[in-house]
C-alpha cells in the first residue's frame, strides 16, 4: 500500500522551509557577486586617480616648461604648448582606460536575479 497523502499544512511547512533556504542561498550569492563587481570598480577608480595625478603633474610641467623654454630655440609658448598637449594626451588615454573599466561594472547581481526567478517558478509549481 502507498503512503498516506500529506496534509496541506505539512506541504506548506515544507515549502516555507525550502523558500527560507533558497532566500539565504540567494543572499549569499548576491553578496559574492557584489564583491566581484567592487573589485572591478576599484581597478577603474585606480586608473581614474592615476589619470588625475598625471593631469595635476601636467600643470607643474607647464610651469616648468615655461621657465626652461626661455633658453630653447622655440618660443617659450610653443615649447610649453607642446609639453601640455603631450601630457594631456597621455592623461586622456589613462582616464579613458579607467572609464572603460568602470563601464564594465554592473552592480545588479544578474545570476541572483536569474535564480530568484527560477525559484519563484519552482515555488509556484509546488503550490499549484
Amino acid at each position: 500500500m502507498g503512503a498516506p497523502d500529506r496534509s496541506i499544512g505539512a506541504v506548506l511547512t515544507d515549502v516555507v522551509a525550502d523558500v527560507q533556504q533558497i532566500v539565504r542561498a540567494e543572499a549569499r550569492l548576491a553578496r559574492a557577486e557584489f564583491r566581484e563587481e567592487l573589485v572591478k570598480a576599484k581597478r577603474g577608480v585606480t586608473f581614474l586617480v592615476a589619470g588625475g595625478v598625471l593631469g595635476a603633474l601636467a600643470v607643474g610641467v607647464l610651469l616648468l616648461a615655461a621657465v626652461y623654454a626661455l633658453a630653447t630655440i622655440w618660443p617659450p609658448w610653443a615649447a610649453a604648448l607642446t609639453v601640455a598637449v603631450v601630457s594631456l594626451a597621455v592623461g586622456g588615454a589613462i582616464v579613458a582606460t579607467g572609464l572603460r573599466q568602470l563601464n564594465s561594472v554592473t552592480l545588479t547581481p544578474d545570476h541572483t536575479v536569474k535564480t530568484v526567478k527560477e525559484n519563484i517558478q519552482w515555488v509556484k509549481t509546488r503550490i499549484d
